[in-house]
């Protein structure tokens, strides 16, 4: 039995939160990123090329673009402020999909200094799904078409599908940045407790006070002041061995 574009779409998925799951790292995150891109132009009908844009603050960066072109498209909407990249990012519909038809049609209206560059590169049609991340890091899977009109129901559910994916893995990737980095902000902190404590001849609720106390008075975080205990270590150590 051949499998069907649904099918397709179900086994990149899979796919791609078992390769997630196996090995977390950031840059199999990035070519999990990748794939979906690159699924999302294979299956989705009418799609010929795609991309992710990704922004904080007021930059947006192009991601993972299937071609040249469509990198130079990406970066024209960042320098112009305007497409449906942009749209999709800083103020998308509640569905979260931004659709331009036919950039030399009706759609030229909504966008009237982009539009005619991404037609004179050969994109017709162009849609955005807005990926929820958190208020820092905003994101778009964007999907191009060369001809108008390319974009009916199946395909706003498929990229859809796509965008879900994507949206999940970036944030399940911010949330284990966000754990790993409490977990090393706790190790730093015992290492430098322990360097105070043994140098001091206190216990350790004594010690954290002691950097809780440094940090108010130099007004550097916590974790800054520890890191500076701990590098301070070394060569007090070094000079007590001699």
């Amino acid at each position: 039995m051949t499998a069907g574009p649904g099918d397709e779409v179900v086994v990149t998925l899979r796919t791609a939160a078992r390769a997630l799951a196996q090995r977390p790292g950031i840059r199999d995150l990035e070519e999990t990123l990748r794939q979906i891109v690159a699924s999302a132009v294979r299956t989705v009908p009418g799609v010929d090329a795609g991309s992710l844009s990704m922004t904080r603050d007021a930059h947006v960066d192009t991601r993972h673009p299937t071609n040249d072109v469509i990198r130079a498209l990406d970066e024209t909407q960042s320098e112009l402020r305007e497409g449906p990249c942009i749209s999709a990012i800083q103020d998308p519909p509640e569905s979260g999909v931004v659709v331009a038809q036919d950039l030399a049609g009706a759609d030229a209206e909504r966008w009237p200094r982009f539009a005619p560059r991404a037609v004179e590169a050969g994109y017709r049609g162009l849609m955005s799904t807005h990926l929820t991340t958190d208020a820092s890091l905003r994101v778009a899977l964007n999907l191009y078409a060369a001809r108008p009109d390319a974009y009916d129901v199946r395909a706003r559910v498929l990229a859809g599908l796509f965008g879900v994916q994507a949206g999940l893995l970036l944030y399940g990737a911010q949330q284990v940045r966000h754990l790993q980095r409490a977990v090393d902000s706790r190790d730093l902190i015992g290492r430098a407790k322990g360097v105070l404590a043994e140098r001091f001849g206190i216990d350790d609720e004594t010690a954290f006070g002691m950097l809780v106390t440094s940090s108010q008075e130099t007004n550097m975080k916590v974790t800054a002041v520890a890191q500076w205990v701990v590098d301070g270590a070394g060569p007090k150590d070094a000079s007590r061995a001699e």
